[in-house]
């Protein structure tokens, strides 16, 4: 039997988790001297509000590797392995600590997955491995299905505003300032495990647009694309955005998955996007 271990970067919901019975790993949230896992002391919605409240940029901090030990010594007692499907090294330290946890376990089989990708994205790696684990698959079998995906993802979002890019030092303030004042919107990507400009439209809405004729563009279609949409603090919005893409990719349906605070600290409210595999 082969364990899979998520964290709440990939935005799966708690009852879905607890459904499957898969392990749920926090990121750290910090608040000026105030620290908090956000899978059970910060939810999203109360760190919304402590965000718009706050004059400065919370920070984030990757898990301690002591959450990891109960997990695998349950491993270590039962004989099984343990594949960790981590998010983006490059973005997270959750890789590092994971490894680091390891260490403490050497006796036990135990799997470090870079997927270097977030969010939805993350979410549609941890469900296929989940589902493959639990039909039997060993952990070789796992790892490299997830190997053949992950250079195949693509995930594009868009932000409503470039202040908490600009407070986390991602862009200038002078930037923000001009950006704003030609109602920029910046889309923006996962590409090789960090996120990178993509695009820039004048208005959200013709950004949305730009976003399902990418997702059209590059989207092959069926169960297999595992196409889901992102967003936090925009559900009609989201819901509208994945009604549109049902009705012009072929898939069996689209989730959509709610950012978590490790990810809202950059991306702010009303954040939006789309990912797949291609």
């Amino acid at each position: 039997m082969t364990i899979i271990v998520a964290d709440t970067t990939c935005g799966l919901p708690r009852d879905l988790i607890e459904q499957r019975g898969i392990p749920l790993i926090p990121q750290v949230v910090i608040f000026g001297e105030d620290s908090f896992h956000d899978d059970r002391e910060m939810d999203t919605a109360t760190f919304l509000q402590k965000l718009k409240a706050s004059k400065t940029l919370p920070k984030t901090s990757a898990p301690e590797p002591p959450l990891y030990f109960p997990i695998f010594k349950q491993a270590q007692e039962k004989g099984e392995s343990v594949i960790i499907v981590a998010p983006t090294g490059k973005a997270s330290g959750t890789v590092r600590s994971a490894q680091t946890a390891a260490l403490e376990f050497p006796k036990v089989d135990i799997r470090v997955v870079d997927t270097q990708t977030i969010s939805c994205n993350l979410a549609s790696l941890v469900l296929v491995a989940d589902d493959m684990a639990k039909a039997g698959g060993s952990a070789d079998e796992v790892v490299a299905k997830l190997n053949d995906m992950i250079p195949r993802g693509r995930l594009y979002f868009l932000v409503d505003t470039l202040e908490y890019l600009a407070k986390g030092g991602r862009i200038g303030g002078a930037k923000r300032l001009l950006a704003e004042l030609l109602e920029i919107k910046p889309i923006l990507q996962v590409k090789n495990g960090q996120v990178e400009s993509f695009e820039q439209q004048r208005t959200k809405k013709r950004a949305l647009a730009r976003l399902v004729e990418v997702a059209v563009e590059q989207c092959p279609g069926g169960e297999s694309a595992h196409l889901c949409v992102l967003q936090v603090e925009a559900e009609k919005e989201a819901e509208s955005l994945a009604a549109e893409l049902k009705s012009r990719i072929n898939v069996p349906q689209i989730p959509i998955y709610e950012l978590p605070p490790a990810i809202v600290v950059h991306a702010g409210p009303r954040a939006m996007g789309v990912g797949f595999f291609v």
